[in-house]
């Protein structure tokens, strides 16, 4: 899960522009190993619908299936830092 996470929230940030937290904070997917879509609660119904209709098999898991993270981000005046509600954690930097 861990690159897929990292590929996540990296697009998510560079992409769209999203700031840390809200990145950390967004439904994750994960492609198991046998190539299964897990997808997290959050996701619209139309896109569980619409893999599925594209021949994926899908699954809808608990949180706990797809990590967790902490995301220290440097500004130009200082740093950001956010942490992923699926896990105990803090961004800490110094």
């Amino acid at each position: 899960m861990q690159p897929q996470g990292h590929a996540q929230l990296m697009i998510r940030i560079f992409e769209y522009n999203q700031n840390p937290q809200a990145a950390l904070d967004s439904p994750r997917w994960r492609i198991s190993q046998d190539m299964e879509v897990y997808l997290e609660s959050g996701f619209s119904k139309e896109l569980f619908t619409g893999l599925a209709q594209l021949g994926h098999r899908i699954s809808l898991k608990n949180y706990t299936a797809f990590g967790g993270g902490q995301i220290i981000y440097k500004l130009n005046d200082g740093y950001l830092g956010a942490s992923d509600w699926r896990k105990d954690g803090n961004a800490v930097g110094f």
